[in-house]
């Protein structure tokens, strides 16, 4: 069996996978049919996020009958996000696109997102599916969830979830994903300084095999990794601008509620009334003591982020495939 030079790799696909060994040998099959029908060169990458059905063994055959493939298997279940990170990771492809495994994203898209990643110079392309064959318990769902999206991060996508996407090699090395962000690479793709993001109306087809691996957790993880993301874009680096702008407009208002509380009594308020015994008294008390807390959770947060360079580890069992 002849390696393949890493040189000549014109496209790497990366397919995250959790119990989905019926469907892989047919989306193999696909996958190099279009690669031959249009004369490109390719490798896929198969991450196995420790799938429990014979996945792994599925893969291994395929590896020993396709040098194209190559594959990587999780110890355990950690996610999309991580099989992403890894898989990207691994990549060598001068273009890289991301597919699901379960036949629902359509091999027939990866020549057109290629051309308008070489040719029309995106560094994203997200699929859009347009026509869905989904229940409304998650369409409706996703479309709540996409205008959110859209609204905080400025990225005007109708599908931010779709798995369909492609990428430069730069924009997938330059950025981590983790937890669930796989559902907002375009916009952390952004925040990386990658601006040309497109979109292309992809096929979507009915699940064949299996079931979704996903649960209704996804309708509490999603919105809380939406706001994630667009605070570490535009605030990772510098979280005092952000904390500490609050924790000063708070001082503020405690210290002008004190100086008016001060200034009253001091020239007008001649009673007996003590100040303790006035409302402004505590709303200025706990602004003051708010904004001193914001202010220290900023400099807190610059001192971690300045001197953190942890990053996610993922325990690989086993690799098959050349690299």
């Amino acid at each position: 069996m002849q390696e393949k030079s890493t040189d000549q790799i014109h496209v790497s696909i990366v397919v995250p996978l959790f119990n989905e060994s019926e469907s892989l040998p047919e989306l193999d099959a696909w996958i190099q049919q279009v690669a031959i029908n249009n004369n490109l060169n390719y490798e896929v990458v198969y991450v196995d996020d420790g799938s429990k059905d014979g996945s792994w063994n599925v893969i291994e055959e395929l590896a020993l009958k396709n040098s194209a493939v190559r594959g990587i298997k999780f110890q355990r279940n950690y996610g999309k996000s991580a099989a992403l990170q890894k898989g990207f990771e691994a990549v060598n492809g001068s273009v890289v696109i991301t597919m699901d495994a379960d036949l629902q994203d359509s091999p027939e898209e990866i020549p057109e997102l290629y051309r308008m990643i070489v040719e029309d110079d995106f560094d994203v392309v997200s699929g859009w599916k347009q026509k869905r064959y989904d229940p409304i318990s998650k369409t409706l769902p996703t479309k709540i969830y996409n205008w959110a999206a859209r609204r905080l991060t400025g990225i005007y996508l109708h599908d931010f979830n779709c798995g369909l996407k492609a990428y430069k090699k730069e924009v997938v090395k330059s950025i981590e994903i983790y937890g669930d962000m796989h559902r907002y690479i375009p916009p952390l793709a952004k925040y990386a300084g990658f601006n040309k993001i497109g979109e292309k109306v992809v096929q979507h087809q009915s699940r064949k095999y299996g079931v979704s691996k996903f649960g209704l957790n996804r309708f509490v993880n999603g919105p809380l990794d939406l706001l994630s993301v667009v605070f570490m874009g535009k605030f990772g680096k510098k979280p005092m601008h952000f904390f500490g702008a609050i924790g000063l407009l708070m001082f503020v208002i405690g210290f002008g509620f004190s100086f008016y509380i001060g200034i009253d009594k001091l020239f007008f308020d001649r009673s007996a009334k003590l100040i303790a015994d006035r409302t402004e008294f505590y709303i200025a008390l706990a602004a003051m003591v708010m904004g001193v807390q914001f202010f220290l959770a900023g400099f807190l947060a610059e001192l971690i982020g300045r001197n953190s360079s942890q990053r996610n580890v993922y325990l690989v069992e086993k690799t098959v495939g050349t690299k």
